[in-house]
């Protein structure tokens, strides 16, 4: 059981430094800066590990980019909702489909509605009247980028059955 989790954990830290460094590669978009490769590893590690370190490593990411100056602070509504949901959908039924699926609607419309209160505490009120409108927007923009990328990836390790074989290897050691 230990073993099992520091692999995952593992895991989780090799997926949250290629989104810190894939960030790097980020469009600007309505004043956001849209990461792809954020959501792409949330999609990846809701699918290999699960939604409780989909979450940990979305927050990981968001908070290191952050530290580093390269991230904003609607960074963290938006990809740890969308990680989170993406996670659950995917646990409950399986399908990649709804994994996407999740991450999209998680980091678009929840985590793009999400933004409006922290723009409001933390951004101040001027950033607060764009954020409702403006956040939306880029989100699903970003999260749709990086779940096309990932839905790539992850269709083509399926075709392949080594998705299967990796999905075991994560639950079984």
């Amino acid at each position: 059981m230990k073993e099992n989790n520091i692999r995952k954990l593992s895991v989780a830290g090799v997926l949250c430094a290629l989104a810190v460094v894939g960030s790097l590669f980020s469009v600007p978009v309505f004043g956001s800066k849209c990461a792809p490769v954020q959501h792409m590893v949330n999609v990846l590690c809701a699918v290999f590990l699960g939604p409780a370190y989909a979450l940990g490593a979305a927050f990981a990411a968001s908070l290191i980019r952050n530290l580093m100056g390269i991230g904003s602070l609607m960074a963290f509504p938006g990809s740890m909702i969308g990680a989170l949901l993406s996670g659950i959908l995917y646990r409950r039924t399986k399908k990649l489909s709804l994994a996407l699926l999740g991450e999209v609607f998680g980091t678009a419309i929840l985590g793009g509605l999400c933004a409006y209160p922290i723009a409001i505490l933390l951004m101040g009120k001027s950033a607060a009247g764009l954020a409702f409108y403006a956040y939306i927007v880029p989100f699903l923009i970003s999260t749709a980028a990086g779940s096309a990328l990932s839905g790539l990836l992850l269709y083509s390790l399926q075709k392949t059955g080594t998705l299967k074989k990796l999905d075991r290897n994560l639950e079984n050691l």
